[in-house]
């Protein structure tokens, strides 16, 4: 049973986008400042913070986790990584626009009322704005709720349902993202609800703001509200700062970590 005993059409599935962490193939654009298999076990931990979130959150508002994930053929590796109540939902077809549709209508077809979708790249994206994204969508009436991401893009995508016009003719990777979303909501005449900004973490610079964060409790730039507290993410960074990688991380000490 997926988090929520809730009749399907009442609850929000919740899943995360997520490519197979393999040496290689995740967090490439990480690499450096770290090595490949640091990045791939850091996008692994990644997984497990984000579903862990979605447990939290399951205890606020009825909803159900999933891993959307890809390549085909990979499910027994996301199954050792997250195990119930999460589910999977397996991939139909290639390319980032393909997979978020089809994911949203399979979804839907499930039964469920509204879905989010969840980029793998945000552990410590606050409980509260997913809260936040299952409100809006509970609330009578057809929109879109979007995370505007700082890099540009959303870290979010909340539906009732799967309008195929928000995934075409968008210029995936890129700071144009989450305007041509808008302008693709705005085309259809579908109401557009805006969450809270948050980052992404995809390169060197938004590296070292995740260090910051989880290390040294200070809130990247343009985010207001207190992160989740990540524990895998965070426990992996400190132990790469303490086995004498915090030179290369830009991160020279462990001293200051909060919990939260």
């Amino acid at each position: 049973m997926p988090l929520s005993e809730a009749p399907r059409a009442s609850v929000c599935a919740l899943a995360i986008m997520a490519k197979a962490p393999r040496n290689g193939e995740v967090k490439t654009r990480l690499v450096p400042p770290l090595t490949a298999e640091e990045a791939t076990i850091l996008s692994a931990c990644f997984l497990k913070d984000i579903a862990a979130n979605f447990i939290v959150a399951s205890r606020t508002v009825p909803v159900a986790g999933y891993i959307a994930y890809s390549p085909a053929g990979s499910e027994a590796l996301f199954r050792d990584l997250v195990a119930p109540p999460i589910l999977l939902l397996p991939p139909r077809r290639s390319g980032l626009g393909n997979s978020l549709l089809d994911a949203a209508e399979d979804l839907l077809a499930a039964g469920y009322g509204a879905l989010c979708l969840v980029n793998a790249d945000s552990p410590t994206l606050p409980t509260a704005v997913l809260l936040q994204a299952v409100e809006a969508l509970r609330a009578p009436g057809d929109r879109v709720v979007l995370g505007p991401a700082c890099d540009g893009g959303y870290y979010l995508i909340g539906l009732k349902q799967a309008h195929q016009r928000l995934f075409e003719d968008i210029a995936w990777s890129t700071e144009r993202v989450f305007r041509q979303t808008v302008e693709r909501a705005a085309g259809i005449g579908l109401e557009v609800v805006t969450l809270p900004p948050w980052y992404d973490v995809d390169d060197a610079t938004s590296l070292g703001w995740l260090c910051g964060e989880a290390l040294g409790g200070c809130r990247p730039p343009d985010c207001l509200l207190d992160g989740y507290a990540a524990p895998h993410t965070s426990a992996y960074l400190g132990n790469l700062v303490a086995s004498g990688a915090g030179e290369r991380l830009g991160v020279h000490r462990v001293a200051g970590h909060r919990e939260r």
